[in-house]
């Protein structure tokens, strides 16, 4: 292989990246999945209104909405990354995925444990359940496909080297994206005169702003085990390892 193909292979998947990404194989194919799943959830929302569709901040006061919205950027990046093979969409996709991966693997952390506990916790009572598919593409699908890509699409952290810094990086993210994000549901309930999840209700401004911070905590946990989880799978690169 000339030193011209070897630099291209290089540019288009990085060593340690399990599959071809940007590509029109299984990259093209988990994005095209993602992104029918995430317009059937957002159809949904459409399809079946109640009083959140014409309150203040529509559905977007929820962070599974957020969390959507983001991951669906996230893969309309990717997938024109893998139709066109241009690395700076390739890169934007990944550093979308290092906010959108953890925030849905928080979400669906978050969901499911505080359903496990009461489920008036998170879904309030004048508002019906969600069948449990719709239930899956709010809260369990973007998750798992946000980990596929990073895991086995992604180059680490994403640049390469990994940024030494990285740790730091993803708690100052999460600490602001967290504290960003309860401002946004105060004010949203100074219009609506409710939280969009029952139990910011139930706790006071003492009591929110561990919970938010706890968050922000887990956040950062998330991101630094999906790094973990990469490494596992896919190795490390030779200069973190003499490091």
């Amino acid at each position: 292989m000339s030193a011209s193909k070897a630099m291209d292979e290089l540019r288009r998947r990085h060593p340690l990246q399990r599959l071809e990404s940007p590509s029109r194989g299984f990259s093209g194919v988990l994005h095209v999945m993602g992104l029918l799943s995430f317009y059937t959830s957002f159809k949904f929302l459409t399809d079946n209104p109640n009083l959140i569709n014409d309150s203040y901040g529509w559905h977007l006061q929820y962070l599974t909405i957020i969390g959507l919205s983001i991951a669906t950027t996230c893969f309309i990046f990717g997938l024109f990354a893998d139709i066109t093979s241009s690395h700076l969409l390739f890169t934007i996709k990944n550093y979308l995925a290092l906010v959108a991966a953890p925030i849905e693997i928080l979400i669906s952390m978050l969901y499911w444990g505080l359903r496990a506990i009461d489920t008036s916790l998170v879904i309030p009572p004048d508002l019906p359940m969600l069948p449990v598919l719709a239930d899956f593409g709010f809260h369990l699908f973007p998750a798992l496909l946000l980990a596929a890509d990073v895991v086995l699409l992604s180059p680490p952290w994403p640049t390469s080297p990994t940024n030494p810094n990285a740790s730091a990086i993803m708690l100052t993210a999460s600490t602001m994206i967290s504290f960003s994000y309860w401002y946004w549901i105060e004010l949203c309930y100074s219009h609506n005169g409710f939280y969009p999840y029952p139990i910011f209700a139930l706790l006071n401004t003492l009591q929110r702003v561990g919970l938010f911070a706890m968050s922000g905590i887990m956040f950062w946990m998330v991101g630094s085990g999906l790094r973990w989880i990469y490494a596992v799978v896919n190795g490390i690169e030779e200069k973190e390892k003499g490091e």
